[in-house]
């Protein structure tokens, strides 16, 4: 067996080693506002609840490892001691994964993810209305843990008021585990859904995303598309260009056959067979090229 010290390795080590083998963890869909009022929403997976008299739940936006930098969470908590925490079910991690890409300050994340803003009844950050179940919270503490990289920050929030779907109840009233459909962090690249297993999803880190406000219309308002695809679509660096989209249609005698039909959905389809393989420029190239 491998034995280690933690002071003896790089501490991105560390929490690769923390991440991968604690979990799965519960995610907390974080909603808070900044100084200017601009909302602002990431996730968080150092999350769980501690209490239910008083109800509390406790989430913590660490350092950055690699620069050792504070995230805009943990500074607007810190400003109006509100948050709202909302849970990630599997209908919506694709756009909740897309809202972490670390965006300039001021910028929306409910815009750039295509989340919708709902007001809160007693704080003021918004909840995000895909979420089925959300909690409006005031921040009681926070405790900082250190003040290196990776050193986190509990932000103990007290539940003022809870929000449920109906939808995911079940006769008696209670949450129906399978209707909620949570997902939660593993290591790496990995979830797990709660009633279905592992599965990937690419990470926003390296890049800014386009964001789900950048794709056109066409694809927002189909049908065929659900949030997670419009996740996935909003999470490239940069589109397609004509060239490329040209050379694709010409290498391929399928998706030129398919572009040729009068079909629109047929087309759109095709689109989602590639984000479904998580070829996602493939599918913007298809989707580009209906429109040439």
């Amino acid at each position: 067996m491998l034995s280690i010290d933690p002071k003896e390795i790089p501490t991105a080590k560390l929490q690769g080693y923390l991440q991968g083998a604690i979990g799965p963890r519960p995610i907390a869909f974080a909603s808070t506002i900044d100084k200017d009022g601009t909302p602002n929403l990431s996730p968080f997976s150092f999350f769980n609840v501690f209490s239910a008299n008083p109800p509390i739940l406790v989430f913590s936006p660490s350092r950055r490892v690699r620069d050792n930098t504070i995230k805009h969470t943990l500074i607007n908590a810190e400003l109006n001691r509100e948050v709202v925490i909302n849970v990630v079910n599997y209908a919506i991690v694709q756009q909740a994964s897309l809202s972490s890409t670390e965006y300039a300050e001021g910028v929306n994340e409910f815009i750039k993810s295509g989340l919708t803003m709902l007001p809160s009844d007693i704080v003021k950050p918004f909840r995000v209305k895909e979420s089925p179940v959300q909690f409006e919270c005031r921040v009681k503490d926070i405790i900082s843990l250190g003040d290196g990289g990776g050193a986190g920050n509990l932000i103990i929030c007290e539940v003022v008021k809870l929000h449920v779907d109906e939808n995911i109840l079940d006769e008696n009233g209670a949450v129906d585990q399978n209707k909620i459909d949570l997902v939660s962090r593993m290591g790496g690249n990995w979830y797990s859904r709660a009633n279905a297993g592992l599965f990937e999803v690419e990470k926003p880190l390296t890049t800014l995303g386009i964001g789900v406000d950048a794709i056109p219309d066409f694809v927002k308002e189909s049908s065929v598309f659900d949030g997670n695809d419009l996740g996935k679509l909003g999470n490239v660096e940069t589109l397609p260009t004509e060239e490329e989209i040209d050379t694709f249609v010409e290498g391929s005698f399928e998706t030129k056959a398919v572009l040729s039909a009068d079909d629109e959905t047929k087309k759109y389809l095709k689109a989602k067979e590639h984000l479904d393989n998580n070829e996602v420029l493939t599918a913007w190239k298809v989707l580009l090229a209906t429109r040439k």
